[in-house]
C-alpha cells in the first residue's frame, strides 16, 4: 500500500496529463468542452477515478461521455508513459455534479432572499398588536412611596373625626 501522499501527488499529476492528452491528442468530434476537475488515486495506486464536467445540452454531455470511454486506453498509456511507475492505474471517468448542485445551492439562496424581502417588506408597516412597549419596566422602589408626609395628615378620616393638632 503506497502512501496517501503519494497517491494524492499521483492524482494530480493523472490529472494534468489525462487534460493536456484529451486537448492535444484526442481529436473525437463528440468530445466537448470538457474540463477535468478532479482526481482521486486509490491508496494502492490501481484505480483513478477523473471527475469531469461539460458545458452543453443533455446530448453534448453524453456524447463527451461516450468519447471519453472509448478514448480511456490511449489516455492510460499516456499516463503510463509520462508517469514512469511500474503499474499503470485504470481510468475511470465520472460526470462531476458539483456545478448542478452548487446551481441549487445558489437558486435556494435566491429563492430564500426573495421570502426574506417579501417578509421584511410586510414588518415594515407593522404595528404592534398590544402596547407600544409591551415590556415591564423594574420599579424604582423610591418613588413608589415618594408621597408627602403631610399630605396624608391633610385628608379627613371618613368618620368625621379630624385629627386635632
Amino acid at each position: 500500500m503506497a502512501d496517501p501522499t503519494r497517491a494524492r501527488k499521483l492524482a494530480d499529476r493523472i490529472k494534468v496529463i489525462v487534460a493536456d492528452a484529451l486537448e492535444k491528442r484526442v481529436k473525437d468530434p463528440r468530445l466537448g468542452f470538457v474540463t477535468i476537475t478532479d482526481a482521486r488515486v486509490t491508496n494502492d495506486l490501481q484505480h483513478a477515478t477523473l471527475y469531469y464536467t461539460v458545458f452543453g445540452s443533455d446530448e453534448e454531455k453524453l456524447g463527451t461521455k461516450i468519447a471519453l470511454e472509448s478514448a480511456k486506453g490511449v489516455l492510460r498509456a499516456e499516463v503510463g508513459k509520462r508517469t514512469g511507475i511500474r503499474l499503470t492505474p485504470t481510468l475511470t471517468f465520472t460526470a462531476d455534479e458539483v456545478p448542478e448542485t452548487a446551481q441549487q445551492i445558489a437558486d435556494l439562496l435566491a429563492k430564500a432572499a426573495e421570502e426574506d424581502a417579501r417578509v421584511a417588506a410586510l414588518a415594515a408597516g407593522a404595528k404592534p398588536a398590544g402596547d407600544p412597549d409591551p415590556y415591564k419596566k423594574p420599579v424604582d422602589p423610591d418613588e413608589e412611596w415618594d408621597e408627602d408626609p403631610d399630605a396624608a395628615a391633610e385628608v379627613e378620616p371618613a368618620d368625621g373625626n379630624a385629627p386635632r393638632g
